[in-house]
């Protein structure tokens, strides 16, 4: 099957003028000369590249690119499903570059890539900064110093200074003009609004000045000629480019992150075939169930399991955790994690999408693109401001041409451009979402990986965390510790019975007691029905029998009488085990207790948790006696209403809405199925990486390797980004607070000074990549 449909791939391959006729490249559909030397051979053509990286390209996936080559009208974005949006406006979504018509800012990919070439749109603006930059260095000395210099005429100077500015206004600028009409055809004023009506203005009253001066009365003639401010005009505009670059340049710095986390996937990977043989093969052709060898010094290609090896892995890249965790056959294994000193065998399990790197990009983008509470008061403030703005500016120009002093009317025009250019909305709109794509980021390379912006604003706010206890506080794989059969049963028939229902549940304390019976070599039951009673038990038929498995809750439930192993029950839980009862048809048959060890890093984090003013309260579906003893050796305390046992789903949630009814911001850490409602209802949840996708689903928070340090962690940079959000907002609203009436010449009565249109320029350029800049600090934070 796959042979034939290579043959029939070549085939149409072959047919295709643009790969087989013409000599062209087909990764970049550069013509080639026959003879070129840079070559790659596949099914049995030969394929010619304009240069080494292109053939790189090709050789990594070269199905893509021919299939791109035979379908020429499509974008290279649209074969990848490559969506742009607004850094400003994520709700702007499209399948090609372009411009926001919101705000007019330049689309960019939602979802970087290390393939991304330099930003078209930065190439162009640079383009056009550097070729005007003589013209616009030259037309502003003349205008203020050519009447001392005296080498031509004044009107004679007008026109060079026509000439000079004509290029830089209506070439180099030219995207400034059409982001501006876009804004009024749409209805919604931006920056480009402001700059296009100050450049025009400035502009087409010069050239009036110079092609028809006998129209100005004699007021506006100074030196010999109507003032012209053609240098106004050219500087407004070589000054905006200049700090369009800047800003592009720093805004491409915001998804540093996310290319560093795509730069850890592996190029290839190493297959072993079914006759023993090996090959290196693109990482794209990797397919589930594949067995793969990882050599010391490798990275894991895919998410899998070990099949045969013992190694160390350092898993630091994506857990931040320092120390390389011990890998050996039936331990799993994640994409992009080095492989330290011994050589593994592995069966992949998730490939592209589905693996756990693919998951936090995936994760760290959604959470880049969404919006922070703290930016809504910055978007009903901008959705005035221009219009605001454009009202003070004409507010200005009535008031100094009629109040100003001679020649007013020129006053009146400097100033309304003054204010027209100065205002910055950008400052506003940028303000937050710069903060949050840098924190995402660098918190994913932390192992903390934030669903939206909210979560970040939220964290810094709680005072109470409910924790779960398995796989939460412990490590979530427990082991079998002992079995206690009633009057009637064997040791052997209990665990059996309990290991054939638990056959159905996900649950790490059912893993435990199936791995026990199959390392007894007992023979199990398949269930001839099965439920989960989420968070107490398991129900089930086996052998015609009606079985129950679960903690007291669900034997009183059940009408279950467990008195006679009470007392037994009791000192499993003093040990700090889980006990679950085993009824048959009614009647009770023993108890299966499993111990879970307590993570190395809960009591750390623990303390840092109390250090940091949060109270911890943990809620567990086991026995309240198993619980005391973990609290005991955990620091928390139970009669200070510290811990909950044999707590259900509703009962957790139940204890969030309490909680959050006495005042207090809840956060709930878990892992499981039944926490995923309290985790949705908490003002933060977080779950455990380790955990269900469930859980991972209902949170806002996932700790990719289930440590609570990361709470910690998370919480540090969720002060830290809010103060670096607020910094942002507050030079914003001041920036335009004080740079707006400045330029509107209110000092003027008191100093006799006014705000020239080429310092407004330098101001509004600088005053976005201010903003962005302050973000990119976030970078350097110790969290």
């Amino acid at each position: 099957m796959n042979h034939v449909h290579q043959t029939s791939c070549h085939h149409e391959f072959e047919e295709h003028p643009a790969i087989a006729g013409e000599n062209k490249d087909p990764v970049c559909g550069m013509t080639v000369s026959p003879d070129a030397t840079i070559a790659s051979d596949y099914q049995g053509r030969r394929y010619l590249f304009c240069g080494a990286r292109c053939k790189t390209k090709f050789d990594l996936d070269p199905q893509y690119y021919l299939q791109k080559a035979l379908h020429p009208a499509e974008s290279d974005v649209v074969l990848k499903g490559e969506i742009y949006t607004c850094p400003m406006h994520p709700e702007i979504r499209q399948p090609m570059p372009g411009m926001c018509p919101k705000c007019g800012m330049a689309l960019e990919p939602e979802m970087p890539s290390l393939d991304d070439e330099e930003n078209p749109e930065l190439r162009d603006f640079r383009h056009r900064f550097w070729w005007t930059l003589p013209l616009t260095i030259v037309v502003t000395v003349l205008a203020m110093a050519g009447h001392s210099l005296a080498l031509m005429t004044p009107q004679m100077q007008n026109w060079v200074e026509l000439m000079l500015a004509t290029p830089i206004v209506l070439w180099a600028g030219w995207p400034f003009f059409v982001r501006g009409v876009q804004s009024v055809i749409t209805r919604n004023p931006n920056m480009w609004t402001l700059i296009g009506s100050g450049t025009s203005a400035a502009y087409f009253y010069s050239v009036a000045a110079t092609v028809v001066p006998d129209i100005f009365p004699a007021s506006f003639v100074a030196h010999g000629r109507v003032g012209v401010y053609f240098e106004a005009a050219a500087v407004i505009v070589s000054l905006t480019l200049l700090g369009q670059i800047f800003e592009l340049k720093a805004r491409s710095q915001t998804s540093a992150a996310i290319k560093s986390l795509l730069g850890l996937a592996p190029k290839t990977a190493r297959r072993i075939g079914s006759d023993g043989s090996e090959e290196d093969i693109p990482l794209t052709h990797v397919h589930i169930g594949d067995r793969l060898r990882v050599r010391p010094g490798e990275k894991v290609p895919v998410d899998g399991v070990v099949e045969e090896g013992e190694s160390a892995v350092d898993e630091s890249m994506l857990t931040g955790e320092p120390i390389p965790v011990s890998k050996q056959p039936g331990d799993k294994l994640i994409g992009a994690t080095i492989n330290a000193n011994g050589s593994l065998i592995m069966r992949a399990e998730k490939i592209g999408s589905a693996t756990v790197l693919a998951q936090i990009v995936q994760m760290v983008a959604q959470a880049q693109r969404s919006r922070a509470p703290m930016q809504r008061l910055a978007d009903v403030v901008a959705g005035y401001f221009v219009v605001i703005v454009m009202g003070i500016a004409l507010l200005t120009f009535f008031i100094w041409g009629f109040f100003g002093p001679d020649p007013s009317w020129v006053y009146a025009l400097i100033n309304a451009v003054s204010v027209l250019i100065i205002a910055c909305p950008c400052a506003l709109g940028l303000a937050t979402p710069m903060s949050i794509m840098v924190a995402t980021g660098k918190a994913a390379t932390a192992g903390v990986l934030f669903r939206d912006a909210a979560a970040i604003e939220q964290l810094r706010t709680i005072d109470t965390l409910i924790v779960d206890k398995t796989g939460t506080l412990t490590a979530g794989k427990p082991s079998f510790h002992r079995v206690v059969a009633a009057t009637g049963w064997s040791e052997d028939e209990v665990l059996r019975t309990a290991a054939s229902i638990d056959q159905g549940s996900e649950h790490p304390l059912a893993h435990a007691i199936v791995a026990e019976a199959l390392r007894r070599q007992l023979a199990l039951d398949k269930p001839e029905r099965f439920e989960s009673g989420t968070g107490i038990g398991v129900r089930g038929l086996i052998a015609g029998r009606a079985v129950i498995l679960g903690n007291a809750a669900l034997m009183a439930d059940e009408k279950v009488v467990a008195t006679d192993l009470a007392a037994a029950a009791e000192t499993l839980r003093t040990e700090g085990a889980s006990v679950m009862y085993l009824a048959v048809n009614g009647y009770l048959a023993g108890l299966v207790a499993v111990a879970d060890p307590i993570k190395e890093s809960t009591p750390e984090a623990l303390a840092g948790l109390k250090t940091a003013g949060i109270r911890v309260i943990m809620a567990t579906g086991d026995g309240l006696t198993t619980a005391r003893a973990v609290a005991s050796r955990l620091g928390l305390d139970a009669a200070r209403g510290e811990v909950y046992g044999e707590v259900k789903p509703r009962d957790k949630v139940a204890l969030v809405e309490r909680l959050q009814g006495e005042g207090c911001k809840v956060a709930m850490a878990g892992d499981g199925i039944n926490d995923a409602p309290a985790l949705a209802r908490a003002e933060v949840g977080i779950a455990m990486g380790t955990g269900t996708d469930v859980a991972m689903n209902s949170a806002q928070v996932t700790l990719v390797k289930g440590d609570l340090r990361g709470i910690l962690r998370a919480r540090a940079l969720s002060v830290a980004t809010v103060g670096n959000m607020r910094q942002n907002l507050a030079f914003a609203f001041l920036y335009n607070a004080l740079g707006i009436p400045l330029a509107a010449g209110v000092l003027y009565p008191f100093t006799g000074l006014l705000l020239s249109p080429l310092i407004a320029a330098v101001a509004m350029s600088f005053s976005s990549v201010s903003v962005i800049t302050n973000a990119l600090r976030l970078k350097r934070v110790k969290i």
